[in-house]
């Protein structure tokens, strides 16, 4: 007959029982305000994710642990940032999986030069490059003298933000014809990225900040109409140069699996008809 052996009670044991249903607990409610967030239900998740309401249940309760797989299978279907993916398993007991380096980082030296190269590649258009707090990590020649010729002298912190450049009232804001019209879709643009990052403190706090500004708490909640004859909306500039229409496109790294590389964005403002071109032309 063999004899159980029962592993005595320490302070330790509990001790690491308790963290371990904290770490647990912790990623059941990540979990549950991620599911919240995309507006599923238990069932609509499980159902997508393909796994059961039963064990998806246990996960948001802490009665199951998930694996590491199971966390990034998770956050894919949720469709979660990078670096929110990196929390989710944190708050399961995991290492991150992703990493986040600067953009002066030795090993990113490759990525950035070929940005470098995309944003110099525009030599007649403004291009530049901003990160998730719409701040400027790069920008063109025709980026910078755009700014000085729209004759506005603005303050190194709100040329070098893009949402304080046109929402602020000593940016480019007494220069943008119909600001308010333009001004509605930026607001729209930035509580968009609020709604797929809702738990971005850096990115919540600058639509605070923009609603603290004059007018913009005003917009109305919805950007404007298009008529029959509207393509696009352009940003139209009463400069000294002249007046100036542009058309802002964006565009991100595709495949990226690194929090900052994934967080960045190439925006470019085209001319919107040919003595913008003109104009623009002039300033290189």
């Amino acid at each position: 007959m063999t004899r159980e052996v029962i592993a005595p009670f320490t302070r330790s044991s509990y001790a690491d029982s308790m963290s371990a249903t904290k770490t647990l607990t912790d990623f059941g409610h990540e979990l549950r305000r991620w599911r919240d967030a995309r507006r599923y239900s238990q069932l609509a998740l499980a159902g997508v994710a393909e796994i059961s309401q039963r064990h998806l249940s246990f996960l948001e309760t802490g009665r199951s642990k998930p694996s590491r797989e199971m966390v990034l299978h998770l956050g894919r279907v949720l469709d979660v940032p990078l670096r929110d993916q990196n929390h989710l398993l944190t708050a399961a007991g995991f290492s991150p999986e992703y990493s986040e380096r600067s953009l002066d980082d030795p090993t990113l030296e490759d990525v950035r030069r070929t940005l470098s190269t995309v944003v110099e590649a525009h030599r007649h258009i403004p291009a530049y490059v901003v990160d998730r707090g719409w701040d400027l990590v790069l920008a063109n020649s025709t980026a910078l003298h755009l700014l000085a010729a729209a004759g506005v002298d603005l303050a190194p912190e709100i040329a070098a933000n893009a949402m304080r450049a046109v929402l602020h009232p000593e940016g480019l804001r007494p220069i943008i014809v119909d600001w308010e019209h333009l001004a509605t879709v930026v607001m729209h643009r930035l509580d968009a990225e609020v709604a797929a990052r809702p738990f971005d403190d850096r990115l919540r706090s600058l639509a605070d900040e923009a609603r603290s500004y004059p007018g913009v708490a005003e917009l109305p909640d919805a950007p404007p109409t298009p008529t029959s004859g509207d393509l696009i909306l352009p940003m139209v500039l009463a400069s000294p140069a002249g007046t100036l229409r542009l058309i802002s496109m964006i565009a991100t790294i595709g495949a990226a699996f690194d929090v900052t590389l994934e967080e960045l964005r190439l925006e470019t403002l085209l001319p919107a008809d040919r003595p913008t071109e003109t104009i623009l032309k002039g300033l290189t």
